[in-house]
């Protein structure tokens, strides 16, 4: 089984469970988004800087919270290349408003310019929107 499929399943669960997303939205207190940046070579320190120094903070300023960041240990294709993070919010609707606002908001634009003055960082985004389960221990 492919990880996206595994991971886009995963959010299914609650409502297997008998909960619907927005009940299952209210009981975790939000929604959960993982986010995978694939970056291109040698790139992936310049992006673990910009998140440290920049967008952390400025995701808590658009009410974007910051749950825990990750990169992978074991060789292989993602090693060196790959960030994974999980960022939370309230609902669905405000994760879009929140991201918008996060996008345009001036500091971020030129953080993210400033930061790709020698080329581009990140090659690849994935998204994947999760409801926390019923048996899941709370975030």
């Amino acid at each position: 089984m492919k990880r996206r499929d595994l991971l886009q399943g995963m959010g299914a669960a609650a409502m297997f469970a008998g909960l619907s997303g927005i009940e299952a939205q209210e009981k975790s207190g939000g929604i959960f988004e993982l986010r995978v940046y694939h970056c291109f070579e040698g790139k992936l320190p310049n992006l673990l800087k910009r998140f440290r120094e920049h967008t952390m903070a400025l995701f808590e300023r658009h009410g974007i919270t910051n749950v825990a960041y990750w990169t992978p240990v074991d060789d292989g294709p993602l090693k060196g290349k790959t960030l994974f993070y999980v960022i939370k919010y309230p609902s669905r609707e405000e994760a879009t408003k929140r991201w918008a606002a996060f996008a345009a908001d001036p500091e971020w634009v030129k953080v993210a310019a400033d930061s790709q003055v020698d080329g581009k960082i990140v090659e690849k985004v994935d998204s994947t929107f999760l409801e926390m389960t019923d048996f899941s221990p709370k975030v």
